[in-house]
């Protein structure tokens, strides 16, 4: 016979600020937890919805990013030449030509940080078709300008179309701003590739962005790239490009895990000292149940069960703290800025994921089952005349 389940919810509420309380450190786990898996997906999904399965990335052979490519003049010219590659109303070759540096640049702060300045051609608009100018005008070649995006707008230019912004070895022009779809486009700046080459003194270029003509076969002209004996390179879908990136989110995982470890241990603690005081202080209660008939199995199911109530608790509790930060956060703050492997700052929109809350669900339960076990299994097995005695 079970002891029943409503006798377990009365007793949470007869001790309703110890219960609260337990319940509340787990919730602080699950919304830690939640929040942590959502800063990981967000960036993941930023850069996994960079990409177009229609654009060709061509790179240094060996390259993993832009940032550690090198694409010579000669070569870059040859790519917008090859047929396969789509062209504009204009007759011109869609391919972007393009420069990526990471100067320091000057926060709205005065903080000194590493900036992510993309040089494009004029392609790069037609190219990169998920990113669109919101407010202002594009930028005029040879003269300093610059569009910025939306996500770190407030962060460089808080003064918007006009302001002057401070990176590498000149002082540029905000004169437009654009908005990139929640991808990592939002987080950087374009200039003139040809203005980014002076300020860096460079020739050369990052990559090549390539869209391929409707008609054309992809693979072969992927392989016309790759087999060219006169240059290095190697070329991939843009979608493939990103999700590569995104990989390297992965490795956050094992720090979100961690730290959820180590907070869970607390909460652990936390639970166990809730369950023991609730086993002493019903030490007689305990007693007349065993003397009602209720078997071993059926004190420790009903004193576990009490453990795993206040995880649900503490599980509801932080999975609702976590969705109103999340919402905070990505409305007020416009996403939180995040420090990425190259050494600059992306603002990221947090993503809460089914996931995430299984994650969350995963430490709650662990936490009710380790918080609570012992403390059932005590007074299972307390003697019930000693119980009765103690009365």
């Amino acid at each position: 016979m079970a002891v029943p389940l409503a006798y377990n919810v009365r007793n949470l509420a007869v001790r309703r600020w110890t219960s609260a309380f337990t319940m509340g450190g787990i919730a602080l786990v699950v919304a830690a937890t939640m929040l942590l898996a959502a800063l990981v997906g967000g960036l993941k999904q930023m850069l996994v919805a960079t990409g177009e399965a229609d654009n060709l990335v061509v790179l240094r052979k060996g390259a993993t990013s832009d940032g550690s490519s090198q694409v010579e003049r000669d070569a870059a010219l040859t790519l917008r030449a090859l047929r396969g590659v789509a062209r504009g109303d204009d007759g011109e070759p869609l391919a972007s030509l393009e420069l990526v540096n990471q100067p320091f640049g000057y926060t709205r702060d005065g903080q000194r940080e590493n900036v992510l300045v993309r040089g494009v051609s004029p392609a790069a608009f037609a190219v990169h078709r998920g990113v669109r100018l919101v407010e202002g005008r594009r930028f005029r070649p040879s003269l300093g300008e610059i569009v910025i995006g939306r996500g770190v707008l407030a962060r460089y230019a808080p003064g918007g179309v006009g302001s002057a912004v401070r990176f590498g070895r000149r002082t540029w022009t905000v004169v437009g701003v654009f908005d990139g779809g929640g991808t990592s486009f939002d987080s950087e700046i374009w200039a003139d590739v040809n203005d980014v080459q002076d300020d860096t003194r460079r020739t050369g270029f990052s990559g090549v962005r390539l869209r391929i003509d409707p008609g054309a076969d992809r693979a072969a002209l992927v392989r016309r790239i790759e087999g060219d004996a006169r240059f290095t390179l190697e070329a991939k879908p843009e979608t493939t490009y990103y999700e590569e990136q995104a990989e390297s989110a992965n490795s956050l995982y094992v720090l979100v895990l961690t730290l959820a470890v180590v907070m869970s241990v607390g909460a652990v603690f936390g639970a166990l000292n809730t369950m023991y005081a609730a086993v002493a202080s019903r030490t007689a209660e305990i007693g007349t149940l065993r003397a009602l008939g209720f078997g071993r199995g059926a004190i420790l199911l009903s004193f576990l069960s009490e453990s795993l109530l206040l995880a649900a608790g503490g599980l509801v509790g932080g999975a609702a703290l976590a969705a109103l930060a999340v919402l905070a956060i990505n409305t007020l703050l416009s996403g939180v800025q995040f420090s990425m492997m190259t050494f600059t700052v992306a603002t990221v929109l947090l993503r809460l994921s089914p996931a995430g809350f299984g994650l969350g669900l995963a430490f709650a339960t662990a936490i009710g089952v380790f918080g609570g076990l012992a403390p059932a299994w005590r007074a299972a097995h307390l003697r019930v005349v000693d119980a009765l005695h103690r009365a």
